[in-house]
């Protein structure tokens, strides 16, 4: 008896795929075609915007483009008014994420837009404005500027996700509006070096993200929002990346409260470690970090317990190979947000969570001082001029003095508080730094040791 019902069984199986093969496609079972990323796309994909930018550009100066700051202001001055322009228009994607009308999506979308234009999937198409943008992090805002009801799905959580997940990505590739790839979460944590900058932290994922699937979301198989897609990785093939929204979300907080993020500080200064402060301070060979050599008073990193002679380990679980690293990793943090800090004192490891603050008044002008060696201030021009040079300051032992014009600090022309501040903010790390110097009519390029 049971050798006979194991032999009925593959008959009855028999007849089962035949009466599978020839039922009509009405018949067909839907749930096995309604998969999770069929509903994940049904759920959140009224909510992918494509975006459009214009931008006027103009002939380029003959100087070099931002080599020369002197011929660059003489080109524009005389010449670009009467060079012909041309505009130009760049693509990319974007997530509603609010009822109000606002969207995350790139900076490097958005940057420079003269006029931005959303389109929606169901075909809709609106003006956006720019709410603002965190290049450090390549996270902007934008408002749909309209009172028809729009589709929004709201941001999720990303400090829970496991390698190997499945993920959709929804974007405007190429510009094929409302393309669907998918795949799995290949990587957390990960770090990429592009504009000569490094972003950390990145979630890695074998998701086709193409040029113009930028601002895209990643969601997962719930239809969650994880992640905003960037394709700033060029040449790459089944390497796909996306900021976390736990990142974007702290963001978008800062973009829509104050059209910026404003820096933060944490009260430290750091050295790089060299073979000879290692066999000093006795540190294995196979800890990397950056000596702490300063700690501010009332800082967070003093109210948390940091001391001179730590080694910072890690900064929010990224590494922290050397001071540059750090300030990049710190780039991702606004005020008042408790980070975690791992240090190596004397033989151990500890963990301190200093609480990141605003950027103090008179920090910029210090950080001037230290780095460059020189107290600058501005001029009714805009510009700054050079009000003393500290004595044995890399800038003294060049020649600068005071009463000269400080043009350039890094290739970027200094026109404003603004600027000088992001711009000194961006020396923390470097070790020298290129300067263009004007004294009388004469203009000079000089590299100047940071201190």
């Amino acid at each position: 008896m049971f050798e006979r019902r194991i032999r009925s069984k593959p008959c009855a199986l028999t007849l089962l795929a035949v009466a599978v093969f020839v039922a009509p496609a009405g018949a067909a079972d839907p749930f096995l075609r309604r998969t999770a990323t069929v509903r994940v796309v049904e759920q959140a994909g009224p909510a992918v915007v494509n975006i459009t930018t214009q931008r006027t550009v103009r002939s380029r100066s003959p100087f070099g483009g931002g080599r020369n700051p002197f011929f660059d202001d003489f080109f524009q001055r005389f010449f670009e008014p009467q060079m012909p322009s041309r505009s130009v228009e760049n693509l990319g994607s974007g997530v509603l994420i609010d009822a109000q009308g606002h969207i995350l999506t790139n900076a490097h979308v958005v940057a420079n837009a003269d006029t931005i234009q959303v389109k929606l999937a169901d075909g809709r198409e609106f003006d956006a404005v720019a709410v603002g943008a965190d290049p450090n992090n390549d996270l902007a805002v934008l408002r749909v500027e309209t009172r028809e009801k729009l589709p929004w799905t709201p941001p999720g959580r990303s400090d829970d996700l496991l390698v190997g997940e499945p993920v959709i990505a929804i974007g405007n590739p190429f510009g094929l509006s409302n393309t669907v790839t998918t795949g799995v979460i290949s990587a957390l944590d990960r770090s990429i070096r592009a504009d000569q900058r490094v972003f950390h932290g990145f979630l890695q994922t074998d998701a086709s993200i193409n040029p113009g699937n930028s601002g895209g979301p990643l969601l997962n198989a719930e239809g969650t929002l994880i992640g905003i897609n960037t394709a700033i990785y060029g040449n790459a093939e089944g390497i796909g990346f996306a900021i976390p929204i736990d990142v974007a979300n702290r963001i978008v907080r800062e973009l829509i409260a104050h059209g910026e993020v404003a820096p933060v500080w944490m009260g430290v200064e750091l050295q790089a470690l060299v073979p000879e402060l290692r066999a000093a301070m006795e540190i294995p060979p196979s800890l990397n970090g950056a000596l702490v050599t300063r700690v501010h008073r009332k800082s967070p990193a003093a109210r948390a317990g940091l001391a001179r002679g730590d080694v910072l380990v890690k900064l929010e679980g990224q590494p922290i190979g050397d001071p540059r690293a750090f300030y990049e990793v710190l780039n991702q943090v606004t005020k008042g947000q408790q980070t975690r800090l791992e240090i190596w004192r004397e033989g151990r490891s500890r963990t301190l969570r200093p609480v990141a603050v605003a950027l103090p008044d008179g920090v910029v002008d210090e950080l001037a001082e230290r780095l460059l060696g020189m107290r600058l201030k501005a001029n009714p021009q805009g510009a700054f001029v050079v009000q003393s040079v500290r004595e044995g300051s890399g800038a003294a032992r060049l020649g600068i003095q005071g009463g000269d014009l400080i043009v350039a600090v890094g290739g970027r022309p200094l026109r404003g508080e603004d600027v000088l501040r992001n711009t000194v903010l961006a020396l923390r790390g470097h070790s020298r730094v290129l300067v263009v110097v004007q004294r009388g009519r004469g203009r000079y390029h000089v590299t100047v040791p940071l201190g």
